[in-house]
């Protein structure tokens, strides 16, 4: 057993250094596009349309669809159809369509078969795990009560209004430590409203999505960076969370990273409260860089985030200065928050899986993937306001990201059982271990093995 682990450890550092491919998955190609360039999600999704196969389609498995007509009545949105146009968006469908005759649907738009394999390690057996337990929630849903996701609702009002009042006390505020206080406040819930806007912008086109705008970020970038690439390709090189973060903060194992990133848990300090403003300088840029970008990807959304510094100014009747000073310091305090909680949430852990380390097979089950890739939060998942504002109930969100937060605590029991009939390798922990956890993550250099990860 000990040769074959060094073995696989010998052959994984090999395939590093080439970076030809995923070290994890060697049947894979190296994702075009991904260590040069902006690093934007726009990019992301022009590398994924060269690896997929789809030849300007849909493709979902090993078929390709035409969903051109479909478009403007798809009911989650057309936005979701444009932005995944010419690339594979087998993970997409089967996480985000839980109704098993939206299957049924698909002949009506199919076109031929794709004459690539796919470009993902992923598998998706109506016997195997994740199938097995998209069934069982779907006739759980039933027993969920209708009023379960007006709480999150509730909280994410509630934020939006904290933050509002506060930062317009902040900038008229006239003592010192007082206005400091407000924004304080301000910064706490322009973070927690962030976070709480994920929820919405993984469902279908509503109001409450336009609200992650106010961070400056963009919803529809983390359409794809979060929603398209983390959920679907969980710490693999597909993962635009990890590339984008690159070569300042590298998560994954490698035995040459560099200084700066195994001591990442204090660079992110100075790289984090800049990366709301970041995102949106980068987005702006390419309208520029990029032809007919106005066209296919800035919309009117990219300037609500300005609406804050806006409002502030008409209420708190402070120097156009003052204000700016009192916006920059309040957006930069909740970027560094955000990703702060963002880094800590689930999938920076030991053990959890990264590009690197051994799989459980060269072709996983896509849900027992999911499961290997992060890391439970027993504290946080038994509180609602917590799951909502802190990234809770991790596991089965990723599985199933469209049902609300406030939904997830009902389908726990379903999901445990199946976890242990599948045997898959599900861990509980608590925040603070997850904290202690992504420091030794920034430290790690050397792959797992399947059995280290489960401490065999």
């Amino acid at each position: 057993m000990a040769s074959k682990q060094e073995e696989w450890i010998t052959v994984a550092n090999e395939r590093a250094l080439q970076k030809k491919t995923h070290v994890s998955f060697p049947q894979l190609k190296y994702p075009s596009l991904r260590d040069g360039g902006f690093k934007d999600p726009l990019q992301w999704l022009t590398g994924k349309a060269l690896d997929d196969g789809a030849e300007g389609l849909w493709r979902i498995h090993d078929k390709l669809y035409d969903f051109t007509s479909f478009m403007k009545n798809h009911p989650g949105g057309e936005e979701w159809l444009e932005l995944t146009k010419g690339t594979d968006i087998t993970e997409a469908f089967e996480s985000h369509h839980l109704n098993p005759s939206t299957e049924r649907l698909l002949c009506k738009f199919y076109i031929r078969d794709a004459q690539m394999p796919r470009n993902s390690p992923f598998t998706f057996k109506e016997d195997g795990f994740y199938k097995t337990l998209k069934q069982a929630v779907y006739k759980e849903l039933k027993n969920v009560p209708i009023e379960s996701y007006k709480t999150a609702d509730r909280i994410t009002d509630g934020l939006l209004v904290i933050l509002l009042c506060s930062s317009s006390v902040a900038s008229s505020a006239t003592n010192y430590w007082l206005a400091l206080f407000w924004r304080f406040v301000a910064a706490i819930s322009l973070t927690l409203l962030t976070v709480t806007c994920h929820n919405y912008i993984h469902r279908r086109t509503n109001w409450r999505m336009y609200l992650f705008n106010l961070s400056m970020w963009s919803y529809r970038d983390f359409r794809v960076s979060h929603v398209l690439s983390h959920h679907l390709y969980t710490n693999t090189l597909m993962d635009a969370e990890l590339s984008i973060l690159e070569p300042v903060l590298i998560y994954n194992p490698r035995a040459d990273k560099p200084l700066h990133a195994k001591i990442g848990f204090i660079t992110q300090y100075i790289f984090f409260p800049f990366l709301f403003l970041i995102s949106f300088m980068k987005r702006f840029l390419s309208a520029f860089l990029r032809r007919g970008f106005f066209r296919t990807h800035y919309r009117w959304h990219d300037a609500i985030g300005f609406t804050l510094p806006f409002i502030m100014l008409l209420t708190s009747g402070a120097s156009c200065f003052h204000v700016l000073y009192t916006w920059i310091w309040i957006n930069c305090t909740g970027s560094l928050l955000f990703f702060i909680i963002a880094v800590n949430a689930a999938h920076h852990h030991p053990d959890a899986i990264k590009d690197g380390d051994q799989p459980s097979n060269e072709t996983p089950d896509w849900g027992e993937h999911q499961v290997e890739a992060l890391l439970d939060r027993k504290d946080i998942n038994s509180n609602t306001f917590a799951v909502i504002t802190l990234f809770g109930d991790h596991a089965l969100h990723h599985m199933f990201p469209t049902l609300d937060h406030g939904d997830l605590k009902y389908l726990h029991p379903i999901f445990l059982d199946l976890c242990e009939k599948y045997q898959a390798n599900y861990r509980a922990s608590t925040q603070f271990q997850l904290v202690v956890g992504q420091i030794k993550e920034n430290f790690r250099t050397k792959f797992k093995t399947r059995d280290e990860r489960k401490g065999k």
